[in-house]
């Protein structure tokens, strides 16, 4: 029988203690939802005695009515005191949580240096605690603070701690490598001498990434006998972050060939990544394994022609399988396999003997010498292929911009952009204003063809970035600008380069609409239509 391994998801407590990493209660109860639907077993939401944000979470998410068990955390009983009279420990019991993480010393250096208390007044400190909260009905995980690290100072008096607990009753051990720097090896072999000498207790395993060992530490410890992983959504954690699910449940999964998940919720996966990324408001690394959007990105010609024949040659995995997918970069490195591969992706057919197959690579490898990248930029690429293919219509004309920035004493910086180009017959010439120059050019150029093009209503820039190309140079260095740009649906990334900031901003910005209006064409003015009197900004020639 397939052995199965139990998820418990710190992402909304421990992953909160993570550098810019701050979730508001509806931020908390959306990823709930997510991780929910994912299919994790255990959701740790925070601790209901530390602050009003984590008491609104616990009393909100009892009306969703999730799956996975909702678990408070919360520290033993504090020395010299009861548990019966311990406001945190009452706290958790109230919240309404089905289960509570209750955290403890087993480092005999921390009970001494950090509690100031005895070895024995700790064990009774745990006993005592966790039986407090199995009278009121919850289940106790038990996670033993800096185990490994006591295991190798004091293994006995490590031990101890775990036998005391499991004697008041705790449903799960879970070692904790708090510091983060045990090595995979020293895992190993504390779990499985742990599973001898204590067979019928379930033990969990919960590492940090400060050596870059917590994906490596948990799978080690599953392997030697661990039943649970602890664990947050893309590492996120304190310090150098927690073991990233999204690693560790692909690799016990795929690669052990244990039960997390059900078969259909690892594909989950990604979306569930991202999500919280954006929940978050924290970048998602593309070459974070299995779920980055690099994870299984391919750019040399050699590797992509092989790809093509058997995905194989160079996948571990099929991406799909964590809903994932394929992608075909284009670049400098680009060999014919990958533009064709990628037009293919793109539903444009592009013979590989054609002229314009080999002038499009040519262009593209001449436009990444002079900084462009399309790697990162998928929605400039594809104009590219489109408009060797004869398919993209041309927007407007453009004719000229300029720029105007304002600082007085006192008053915040304002932008105006003032924009003029030619749609069929005539010639427009608005003015935007903005937070910044680029804000103002897109809010003038916005204005001029909303008329024309209603769609643009539904996009909006979401991300902005500037890249100096050769800081030799200084403020005289060449630019590359990436805009996201997303709709109600979609999110695509267009690129600029040049010498002056608000032109490379200027070529990104004009990409991105191209990209979302492939396909429109304009529609017919008022003025021509039922000859009506121009709008303002509308010059006729």
């Amino acid at each position: 029988m397939t052995r199965s391994i139990t998820i418990f998801d710190t992402t909304l407590r421990d992953g909160t203690q993570g550098e810019g990493i701050s979730l508001s209660a509806d931020d908390k109860l959306k990823i709930a939802i997510k991780l929910d639907e994912l299919g994790v077993h255990y959701i740790e939401g925070g601790n209901p005695g530390s602050n009003g944000k984590d008491v609104e979470f616990f009393r909100r998410v009892q009306e969703l009515g999730l799956k996975a068990k909702i678990t408070a955390f919360g520290s033993t009983r504090r020395k010299g005191a009861s548990a019966e009279d311990d406001e945190n420990l009452k706290r958790i019991a109230e919240s309404g949580a089905q289960a509570a993480t209750l955290v403890g010393k087993s480092w005999d250096f921390h009970v001494h240096t950090a509690l100031q208390t005895t070895l024995e007044e700790n064990l009774a400190m745990i006993e005592d605690s966790i039986r407090y909260l199995k009278k009121r009905g919850l289940e106790v995980i038990f996670d033993a603070e800096h185990f490994f690290d006591g295991y190798k100072h004091n293994s006995e008096y490590a031990k101890s701690v775990l036998r005391a607990a499991s004697e008041a009753g705790a449903d799960w051990l879970v070692l904790c490598d708090t510091n983060g720097g045990t090595m995979p090896d020293e895992i190993r072999d504390a779990v499985t001498a742990l599973v001898t000498e204590m067979p019928e207790a379930r033990l969990g395993i919960h590492t940090h990434n400060d050596c870059e060992l917590a994906v490596a530490n948990a799978l080690s410890a599953v392997a030697a006998g661990a039943l649970q992983v602890q664990g947050t959504i893309n590492g996120y954690g304190e310090r150098c972050g927690n073991a990233n699910l999204c690693s560790v449940i692909p690799n016990l999964q795929l690669k052990f060939g244990l039960n997390c998940l059900p078969e259909e919720k690892l594909m989950q996966l990604v979306p569930t990544a991202r999500y919280v990324s954006e929940i978050a408001n924290v970048h998602m690394p593309n070459g974070q394994p299995y779920v980055g959007s690099a994870a299984f990105a391919h750019k040399g010609g050699i590797h992509v022609s092989a790809i093509l024949r058997d995905s194989r040659t160079y996948e571990h995995i099929r991406p799909e399988l964590v809903g994932n997918k394929q992608r075909v970069l284009v670049s400098e490195l680009a060999g014919q396999s990958n533009l064709i591969s990628k037009a293919q992706e793109l539903g444009i057919d592009l013979d590989p003997k054609s002229p314009q197959a080999s002038e499009t690579i040519n262009r593209i490898k001449d436009l990444e010498h002079r900084g462009y990248q399309f790697e990162g930029a998928d929605a400039s690429l594809e104009l590219l292929l489109r408009e060797a293919d004869g398919e993209v219509q041309e927007l407007f004309t453009f004719e000229s911009f300029k720029m105007l920035v304002e600082k007085s004493a006192g008053k915040p910086v304002v932008s105006e952009a003032f924009v003029k180009l030619r749609i069929g017959g005539e010639s427009l010439y608005t003015a935007g204003e903005g937070n910044g120059p680029v804000n103002a050019l897109d809010n003038a150029l916005r204005k001029a063809l909303l008329h024309y093009y209603p769609k643009l209503t539904d996009m909006h820039l979401s991300d902005y970035k500037v890249r100096v190309l050769d800081d030799k140079e200084a403020t005289a260095s060449k630019v590359r600008v990436l805009i996201e740009s997303r709709d109600a649906k979609n999110a695509w990334s267009t690129v600029g380069v040049s010498g002056n900031v608000i032109e490379a901003s200027w070529e990104a910005l004009v990409d991105s609409m191209r990209y979302a209006l492939l396909g429109q064409q304009p529609q017919e003015t008022t003025a021509s239509v039922h000859g009506a009197e121009p709008r303002p900004g509308l010059l006729n020639h």
